[in-house]
């Protein structure tokens, strides 16, 4: 703090130099010098002057221009950095500038700080404030202002000096994250803490302001925060006021995920050229202690709402890679499981590696899961994080499933943009197949376009056997719905594989001729 005053006083009295000496009054002053000089000391000593002098004030650092301070302007007393307002300042100046452009605005928040500052004390959680604050200077470069936004929020603005593209931003990130693997300690008070993080580049922002550029990079911060202490996100376009809240409590639902009562059901998908099982689809199912089986209408939007889709996406794919180990060590004959992953899901940039280490602790091979994602994500998605995922699963070797195919507009670009393997024919173009000859014709087309980009097809919502008997006539290889089977808890599914074995078995032994 002290060698921050010296400074600060030093500064000033340079400025009322500078001042003094190359202001306006100068014009009038130097005049009358030079004729003074030349009187006494003749032509000599006026050359003498003219060099001499201008050098010294050059060393001094009198008539050379100030650099800019980080530090100029009202700062927070607790953690000694600028505000609000010199950020929204700093991005805007930086906008017109096109020798400067600033590349992007990270928005950092200490997880949990309130508790800390509960149970520690104001005094405590000040100076941890001020340790949080030098911790994350420690891994930025000297021209970058960090600057406190309020509560145990930061927020920084990069400038040309360093790369901004989204993998430099997520490294960048994962450093500051990584300078809060110490705990904090204060007074002999050790504390652990995380940091989320929520960034956006000016380039996804329709509105080029600071204000508006600091306001998505802290929209990505909320969804970051939703989705679980030390999350990092990236602003898209998609992100929009969350739904409305049910008539569950977040307090229930989370209760319910921790306690095992939203588990995935399994609903089989076939083979319309043999019968044989093609694999299961999870979806999740609350069974209430007292309530008993909740639709997923009635839980999902307050699940949604609550940021904990995460949450759900981590009980579902546990408990599905666990059924494909029980139906193996039961000889049960399961080539994979579809499970949905969520709009948000998608957007967090450590999903795959998360996914890749579950499907290694299960001892499981990557093509027996499959990554349902919406056409709508596919078709309105301008998010890279959401395609470096989708294209680390397709290369990983794990299906990737377009779900509601012809909904979403999805364009033939997007989807091999997003290494799609199978496509995912809705529900409303199935319906009536057997009898609706527009319904067959829009079949037909959609099963032409699959087979020339060299996709499968699997038609979801079969009700009934004559929807079955025209979709396999039309050349779709794979279904799924409640003519086959409605989705089921495991242990039904034992019994249901078991007898589909059988028929399958059965239909493929023919009688010999005489």
């Amino acid at each position: 703090m002290a060698a921050t005053g010296t400074s600060h006083i030093s500064h000033r009295m340079k400025e009322t130099i500078r001042t003094a000496l190359v202001g306006p009054q100068l014009a009038a002053f130097l005049p009358a010098a030079a004729l003074g000089i030349y009187w006494f000391g003749g032509e000599g000593f006026l050359m003498f002057f003219a060099i001499v002098f201008p050098g010294i004030l050059l060393l001094a650092g009198i008539m050379t221009q100030p650099a800019p301070r980080a530090n100029s302007g009202p700062v927070d007393p607790v953690t000694d950095l600028p505000l609000r307002d010199r950020l929204i300042k700093s991005i805007d100046r930086s906008i017109l500038r096109e020798d400067s452009p600033t590349k992007a605005c990270v928005v950092m928040e200490v997880d949990d700080f309130t508790n800390a500052r509960r149970n520690l004390g104001e005094d405590i959680a000040d100076r941890m404030l001020f340790t949080c604050g030098e911790r994350i200077k420690s891994v930025l470069r000297a021209t970058e202002m960090l600057t406190y936004l309020g509560g145990a929020r930061f927020g920084l603005c990069l400038d040309k000096t360093r790369r901004a593209d989204l993998e430099a931003l997520i490294q960048l990130s994962s450093r500051i994250q990584a300078a809060f693997d110490t705990p904090l300690v204060t007074e002999n008070v050790q504390v652990h803490s995380t940091l989320s993080v929520g960034f956006a580049l000016p380039s996804r922002i329709s509105e080029k302001t600071g204000e508006a550029i600091l306001a998505a990079a802290e929209s990505a911060l909320q969804e970051a925060r939703l989705s679980g202490p030390g999350s990092i996100r990236a602003y898209s376009n998609e992100m929009k006021p969350r739904v409305s809240a049910s008539e569950h409590t977040v307090k229930e639902i989370l209760n319910a995920l921790n306690d095992g009562q939203i588990v995935p059901w399994f609903q089989p998908q076939l083979s319309t050229d043999t019968g044989a099982l093609s694999g299961f689809e999870a979806l999740a199912r609350w069974n209430h202690p007292e309530k008993g089986l909740i639709a997923p209408g009635a839980f999902l939007p307050a699940l949604v709402q609550a940021g904990l889709s995460e949450r759900l996406g981590e009980v579902i794919l546990y408990h599905s890679l666990t059924a494909l180990k029980d139906w193996d060590k039961l000889g049960l004959k399961v080539p994979a499981i579809s499970v949905n992953f969520s709009a948000d899901e998608l957007r967090n940039p450590r999903l795959f590696e998360k996914v890749k280490w579950e499907l290694d602790r299960f001892e499981l091979e990557p093509d027996r899961l499959t990554v349902e994602i919406l056409e709508t994500v596919v078709a309105r998605s301008d998010d890279d994080i959401t395609s470096r995922n989708i294209a680390s699963f397709s290369h990983l070797g794990c299906g990737v499933d377009l779900d509601d195919f012809g909904t979403g507009h999805a364009s033939i670009s997007s989807i091999r943009r997003f290494d799609v393997s199978r496509i995912k024919i809705d529900r409303s173009f199935v319906t009536h197949v057997d009898t609706d000859r527009d319904q067959q014709s829009m079949i037909a087309a959609i099963l032409t376009m699959a087979e020339r980009l060299g996709l499968e097809a699997i038609a979801e919502g079969v009700e009934t056997h004559g929807e079955h008997a025209m979709l396999a006539q039309l050349g779709c290889t794979h279904v799924q719905g409640y003519s086959i089977a409605k989705p089921m808890p495991f242990d039904a599914t034992v019994s249901w594989l078991q007898t589909l074995e059988e028929k399958v078995a059965a239909s493929a032994v023919f009688p010999k001729r005489a």
